[in-house]
């Protein structure tokens, strides 16, 4: 009888040292884990280039043209007002005002038919050997 009791009273603190070791490993692992899904999420959504999620009535893109990796030169209209802008990875750089409107460019999914269209109209005009 004394040997189980002294078993119950050494065996007891080291079983709960075990058990908050175990304890802390489960919450850090827990808490690892949900900080990386935070930044995987973060680089899908940076990835897929989700619009922002107000909304941008009077401020649009009308042409724009890459001069380096991450470097641009845009043309944004602000209502009735158009910008000439410098973008960089670090900064947004005012170039000029536009005295004259620039009207904005059709999709690129209709440039892309037309081209395609013109393509096609070239190829059927060449006489056939």
């Amino acid at each position: 009888m004394k040997k189980l009791i002294s078993l119950a009273l050494f065996s007891t603190p080291a079983l709960a040292v075990e058990n908050n070791q175990l304890d802390l490993a489960t919450t850090l692992g827990s808490l690892i884990f949900v900080i990386a899904l935070i930044l995987a999420m973060a680089w899908m959504l940076k990835r897929m280039r989700v619009p922002a999620f107000g909304q941008q009535k009077g401020l649009s893109v009308i042409r724009q043209l890459a001069v380096g990796t991450k470097e641009r030169v845009m043309i944004v209209q602000a209502g009735e007002e158009q910008f000439l802008i410098g973008v960089t990875a670090q900064s947004v750089q005012l170039i000029s005002k536009l005295d004259k409107p620039l009207q904005p460019q059709e999709t690129e999914a209709a440039s892309f038919t037309n081209q395609l269209t013109q393509l096609l109209k070239k190829h059927d005009n060449k006489p056939s050997v």
